[in-house]
């Protein structure tokens, strides 16, 4: 096959996943009016139109759809036999893109890759930090790490923490002022900070004690869209955080927050790398797996998740 085939097949492809002339022509390296050439020639080349584009939507016709049915497969066989070729170089190299929320970054990504891309100058480590559920397929990236409970059923899990409890807690200003709840209906008449999901909905707070569980719609002054803003605010004497303890842990420890509704402590099935099931699987993958890893200490007590390090397939909530 021509070379000039190969490269518009490739620029079909790429605007066919991206949905847009303007992303697959940065991702290409090429301009926008160099893009429409290749697809017009090989449009021509063929005989057939392979996109329909419109102001507002852009996608491949019934021959696109057939073309794409005939020849993606075979290039990203190629793909994958590269990277598995890849993968045989003595010192790991590329690029690994990984989103995850921010205390889960702070508290167990970086920690343990920062040593990694020291040992490793060819490695590069690309994190995006957010609480919305990511499509890793869809959106190209190579790992996402949730708590376990969170997790598509289809996908390949690994323990990179223990289990842990979300406390609620406040200043010991905000108590003197307020008082302390004792029951999850007392939070109704406090000012709880809360958390908005990317989505645009409000973080309710599932309390949980023994077998009795309770799901509370918080309401506050403060809302914030990040764990480190709400554990800020409940700091500085604004109202009642819900706060992972390994956030809030220490500043309870030290005096500068109180832990209230102990019973009611809920328990998260810790933080979870996953991915899909990949058949060859490039050795900077395995070795960012290797690295965070969870080394399997113990896990607070109720936590009913596996806490052995083991890849598990996580049944999603």
């Amino acid at each position: 096959m021509p070379r000039d085939d190969l490269s518009d097949l490739l620029a079909f492809i790429a605007i066919t996943r991206e949905g847009s002339f303007t992303r697959a022509a940065s991702k290409l390296g090429l301009s926008q009016s160099a893009l429409s050439h290749r697809i017009r020639a090989i449009e021509t080349r063929m005989g057939v139109r392979l996109l329909n584009r419109t102001t507002r939507s852009l996608g491949p016709t019934e021959a696109g759809e057939r073309l794409l049915a005939a020849v993606t497969p075979r290039f990203e066989a190629i793909e994958s036999e590269l990277q598995a070729l890849g993968a045989l170089r003595d010192e790991p190299a590329g690029t690994v893109r990984i989103t995850a929320v921010d205390s889960a970054v702070d508290t167990y990504v970086w920690p343990r890759l920062a040593p990694l891309l020291q040992r490793y100058p060819d490695l590069r480590v690309e994190i995006d930090t957010g609480y919305r559920m990511v499509d890793i397929v869809a959106e190209k990236y190579d790992f996402g790490v949730r708590v376990g409970e969170a997790i598509a059923k289809d996908m390949v899990a690994v323990r990179i923490s223990p289990d842990f409890r979300r406390l609620i807690v406040g200043a010991p200003s905000y108590f003197a002022q307020h008082g302390e709840p004792r029951t999850p209906q007392d939070l109704l008449k406090h000012n709880c900070i809360a958390l908005r999901l990317q989505k645009g909905g409000i973080y309710a707070w599932p309390l949980q004690n023994g077998t009795q569980e309770q799901t509370v719609r918080v309401e506050g002054q403060f809302t914030f869209n990040g764990s480190y803003q709400v554990l800020h605010a409940a700091l500085s004497g604004s109202g009642l955080a819900l706060s992972p303890e390994y956030l809030a842990g220490p500043h309870v420890a030290a005096g500068r927050l109180r832990a209230v509704m102990q019973d009611w402590q809920p328990v998260s099935a810790g933080f979870h790398l996953y991915y899909p099931s990949r058949r060859h699987m490039p050795r900077v993958m395995r070795i960012v797996i290797d690295a965070l890893r969870h080394d399997g200490a113990a896990a607070p007590t109720g936590s009913a998740a596996p806490a052995d390090g083991v890849d598990h397939q996580v049944q999603g909530a």
